[in-house]
């Protein structure tokens, strides 16, 4: 399942820096349709992370970490592959676990040493009040016992996670620059930052 922080990674890798479904999915080890169901707002079984993500692994994470840390100085063909890792763990440590486990952490680990060969983004913590997501969805409602098709409008604090969200009857700039009147006030100020995810036929430079 995914954590709260790779769900934010996953969407702003995807809104911010502009990487591809393809890419996300092979940097965080999560299938394509589990990508695409986080930037459609679909995915909800996210949870914290409770305990040690990798149990058998644990004993020779530092001494995984400093072999992929030295790598930093060396050329690319002599850096360690997930393979040779996983060969030496054996060899030198004696390691009885997978090669799968071995190849998920080398992954993850590269990525956040910044030795993985290719340009990625590690989210930060979000500071108070800095940025925020704007979206639109769609619902239903039921105005006057007949079942009409809505926009939202949300806006989500990227530090408490928090959501504004209003139904309007279109998605014309007039509801746009309402739903963010509306959101400011709701959140006691303007965020200096706002990421907006497809948005272009909104905005007017």
């Amino acid at each position: 399942m995914l954590t709260v922080d790779q769900y934010s990674y996953i969407r702003t890798a995807h809104r911010v820096y502009g990487k591809a479904i393809k890419q996300i999915a092979r940097e965080t080890g999560h299938s394509k349709n589990t990508v695409k169901k986080v930037l459609r707002g679909e995915y909800s079984g996210y949870k914290p992370r409770i305990g040690q993500a990798y149990p058998v692994l644990a004993p020779y994470i530092r001494t995984i970490d400093r072999w992929l840390k030295d790598d930093k100085d060396r050329p690319k063909k002599q850096r360690h592959t997930a393979v040779r890792v996983f060969n030496r763990l054996k060899q030198e440590h004696a390691f009885q676990g997978s090669e799968t486990t071995v190849r998920r952490y080398v992954r993850e680990a590269k990525l956040r040493l910044g030795v993985s060969g290719r340009e990625v983004f590690i989210p930060s913590d979000p500071q108070t009040g800095v940025e925020a997501e704007v979206d639109w969805g769609n619902c239903i409602a039921i105005l006057g016992g007949v079942e009409t098709r809505l926009k939202l409008f949300c806006m989500r604090s990227k530090f408490s996670g928090k959501h504004l969200v209003r139904c309007y009857p279109c998605e014309r700039q007039q509801a746009f620059f309402d739903g963010h009147i509306k959101g400011f006030s709701f959140f006691g100020g303007v965020f200096p930052v706002l990421i907006y995810d497809n948005l272009t036929n909104k905005v007017r430079l």
